[in-house]
């Protein structure tokens, strides 16, 4: 066992004490989850200036053939009793997703070929991760 898993265990506890907080717990399992994957987080719950949407992480994805810029929806439930964490990224989410996006781009200065959308769905202590799970619109 990691020697800090331990400490993130408790961590934890400490800091969702309320019902509430599911979401910000999925959000670090998410970040802990990429980074062990080799992700490089670049920023968290980013949102454009202007409005008009949150990103909940961009992440760096390292490859040979050169960086992608991956813009993650996390999306956390306690069970899936009623549906499955991944189905509530709608239409209209994917458009504010994609908006929010193309701003970060054009302020971050990053190449818009070398983009991504992935989900990430929480339920209970189980993580799936949707790579490319929606084209840019």
């Amino acid at each position: 066992m990691n020697p800090l898993a331990l400490l993130y265990r408790l961590a934890d506890r400490l800091r969702y004490r309320q019902h509430a907080d599911t979401g910000k717990r999925g959000e670090d399992l998410a970040h802990r989850y990429l980074r062990g994957l080799g992700y490089l987080i670049v920023a968290r719950n980013w949102r454009p200036p202007q409005g008009g949407g949150e990103i909940d992480l961009i992440a760096c994805e390292p490859s040979p053939s050169g960086d992608t810029l991956v813009f993650v929806e996390v999306k956390t439930r306690t069970s899936d009793e009623c549906s499955s964490p991944e189905r509530n990224v709608d239409a209209d989410k994917r458009l504010a997703l994609c908006r929010a996006a193309r701003d970060y781009v054009r302020r971050a200065q990053a190449d818009p070929g070398r983009l991504r959308f992935d989900v990430i769905a929480i339920t209970g202590n189980s993580i799936e991760h949707f790579r490319d799970a929606f084209p840019p619109l």
